[in-house]
């Protein structure tokens, strides 16, 4: 009896134990989630270079150094490049905020609402006399905007940190090739290594797929975004494609936030001009535009680069990414895709005597 006793008394110690360390772990892991982030988003950009790396270091016989520093100068020349597009744009507004009268910005809002109002036969209604009675601006504090500019200023340090750290991670992680491989096998029992290598392999090359699957896309979507704006003549056109086509980065929100924001900026570039002869025929011809860019990346686009990158259904896509997005909001959209499909990799290797798993996995 008193064996027995102890027998229980050490299960219940072991079980609070066992409860008490992955308190532990979660509780480290939510402390340090930055710098997961940050590792994170290397091995992302370690994926997407590896082919570079690939290429230089066999086609034009680069050392591990030389292959990783290029590669990363090839990237941090690709982001300079979009920032360049923006600054300048930003500088621009900024000039033109500070010559703004705002007594003649309230006429041409008012104008504007009064044309549009005619133009879909409503009853008017005065935007600056409704924006002015809104809850958001009877309870407005000023005293926000000192800590929303030190917000700025705090997360812009925080920004340069993350930027550098990633560039560092990322410089190891494309130089030494199986510093991630090492870092997976850890996880492995004995025995299991050769299970784990498969597994990491083919995730790898599938994320990688995917993940330039995804820049090939926001090309072509900004390309087309491009060439709409331009044939219409919209002020800042390359801005405002890169910006809408980077949107489509979160499926399915992303591309309707965008076509608001092109609206948007379509009506604020011809903010002074006549809205029924001007403004409201560009609006129509740019979105039906915007459809068009939009059915040619869902029929044509996301079928061949998603479908052959991840080896998945568009059907099986679409629920896992509503899932996601349900359960983990905006962000869990954005990582459905290549979770679901290391969660594949991972199932196919080990939980192959399943049905379920042999049904998802047969096209892996």
């Amino acid at each position: 009896m008193e064996d027995r006793s102890k027998i229980i008394a050490y299960g219940i110690l072991r079980a609070l134990g066992i409860v008490g360390g992955i308190i532990l772990i979660l509780w480290f892991l939510y402390k340090v989630q930055a710098v997961i982030m940050f590792i994170a988003i290397a091995a992302v950009v370690s994926l997407i270079g590896r082919p570079i790396v690939t290429f230089l270091k066999t086609k034009l016989r680069f050392n591990d150094i030389g292959a990783a520093i290029t590669t990363l100068l090839f990237v941090m020349g690709i982001i300079v490049g979009i920032i360049a597009i923006f600054v300048p744009i930003l500088i621009d507004q900024s000039e033109h905020i500070s010559k703004i009268n705002f007594e003649e910005v309230q006429h041409n809002v008012n104008r504007l609402n009064v044309e549009f109002s005619r133009s879909l036969g409503v009853d008017q209604v005065t935007l600056i006399e409704g924006f002015k009675q809104s809850e958001f601006i009877k309870n407005f504090d000023i005293s926000v905007i000192p800590t929303f500019i030190n917000s700025i200023l705090g997360n812009f340090s925080s920004l340069v940190v993350g930027l550098l750290s990633v560039t560092f991670i990322s410089f190891f992680l494309l130089k030494d090739s199986r510093l991630l491989l090492d870092s997976f096998l850890v996880f492995a029992n004995k025995g299991e290594e050769s299970k784990f290598k498969h597994v990491f392999h083919k995730t790898k090359h599938l994320l990688s797929r995917y993940f330039i699957g995804i820049l090939l896309q926001l090309l072509i979507l900004f390309i087309i975004y491009s060439i709409l704006l331009f044939s219409f003549q919209i002020p800042n056109a390359f801005a405002i494609a890169l910006f809408c086509a980077m949107l489509n980065v979160v499926p399915y929100i992303g591309p309707v936030i965008g076509c608001g924001v092109m609206m948007l900026l379509v009506i604020s570039g011809y903010f002074t001009a006549d809205f029924e002869t001007v403004i409201l025929p560009k609006m129509i011809y740019i979105f039906i535009g915007y459809c068009i860019a939009q059915l040619i990346d869902n029929f044509i686009n996301q079928p061949l680069i998603f479908g052959n990158s991840v080896k998945s259904h568009p059907l099986e896509i679409f629920l896992v990414i509503i899932i996601a997005g349900l359960l983990f909001g905006i962000l869990g959209m954005v990582v459905a895709i290549p979770t679901y499909t290391a969660i594949k990799v991972v199932a196919q290797e080990f939980l192959s005597e399943y049905k379920i798993v042999q049904k998802l996995t047969k096209n892996l």
